[in-house]
């Protein structure tokens, strides 16, 4: 059985990526497993997120985009606010880590996630129980 664990942008990204086909199947994969078994959370930055690079970086046409945002808000998702902001400047300042990384720490910590699926942070690094893991550097 799977933990619960938070997605961040780049996993999302890479179902679209024809260009790293590896990223792109075992992205697909924790993505469906992750619907299916009822473990995976995300937030709004990060629909947020994919919807810019998916669309700018990537050139899928916004109304798949839009489609796909729509389908993965059907996992567990965080609303952030300003409390999760805020939690998010003093995460930033305590491990010195990017802004936009801390927020994503900061809504899975939140949603008492056990893992975070991200290529942005450093594989094996604990955020007070959070787990960071590149899911495509390791296999499983």
């Amino acid at each position: 059985m799977s933990v619960r664990s938070f997605f961040d942008t780049n996993v999302l990204v890479y179902t679209d990526d024809h260009d790293a086909p590896e990223k792109q199947a075992r992205a697909l994969e924790l993505v469906e497993r992750a619907r299916l078994d009822g473990w995976g959370v995300l937030s709004t930055q990060v629909l947020q997120e994919y919807f810019v690079a998916a669309t700018r970086k990537l050139g899928v046409p916004a109304e798949i985009a839009r489609r796909k945002v729509e389908l993965f808000a059907r996992l567990d998702l965080v609303i952030c606010g300003l409390h999760d902001i805020l939690g998010a400047i003093d995460i930033q300042r305590l491990h010195r880590i990017g802004f936009w990384d801390a927020l994503i720490v900061r809504a899975a910590r939140e949603s008492r996630c056990a893992v975070l699926y991200t290529e942005d942070l450093q594989p094996g690094q604990h955020f007070d129980g959070l787990e960071v893991v590149n899911p495509f550097s390791a296999p499983g």
